[in-house]
């Protein structure tokens, strides 16, 4: 038996993904990495990888193809600080359903371990001092 099947299949996949939208939808700084007016799209093939990942359909791959995870994600800046709310937000979605303890366990290590995976950035530079403007020069600096 696959973990797929092992731990309930699509509705408890389709489960976890659908708490863990539901904190992203509300978080600040994660939203924006979501374009799409509606995070149904992203759910959905969110759903659709994480099946094909534990050994369910590969509907995933083919309507999409391979999941290039790190291309895909190459275009936001995937800091440790989103890393860290992502996976506050997975971590609830986990925490909705009925995982064994071993499960939970397998569970949680793939995705802090993709999580890490998919950071691409430092965190963002802080703020210039107040009433500098970006671009602006102060007296004594050259560009």
């Amino acid at each position: 038996m696959s973990f797929y099947e092992d731990i309930g299949g699509y509705d408890v996949i389709h489960r976890i993904v659908e708490v863990f939208y539901a904190g992203v939808a509300e978080d600040e700084l994660l939203r924006p990495m979501y374009p799409e007016e509606d995070l149904g799209p992203a759910a959905e093939r969110f759903t659709l990888f994480l099946c094909q990942y534990w050994g369910g359909p590969t509907t995933y791959s083919d309507t999409r193809g391979h999941p290039r995870l790190r291309m895909r994600h190459a275009p936001f800046a995937v800091t440790p600080t989103a890393k860290d709310h992502w996976l506050h937000h997975f971590r609830a979605g986990l925490d909705a359903v009925a995982l064994t303890p071993e499960q939970d366990a397998e569970f949680w290590g793939y995705v802090q371990h993709a999580a890490q995976f998919m950071v691409n950035s430092t965190e963002a530079p802080p703020s210039p001092p107040e009433g500098d403007q970006p671009g602006t020069l102060r007296l004594g600096e050259r560009r």
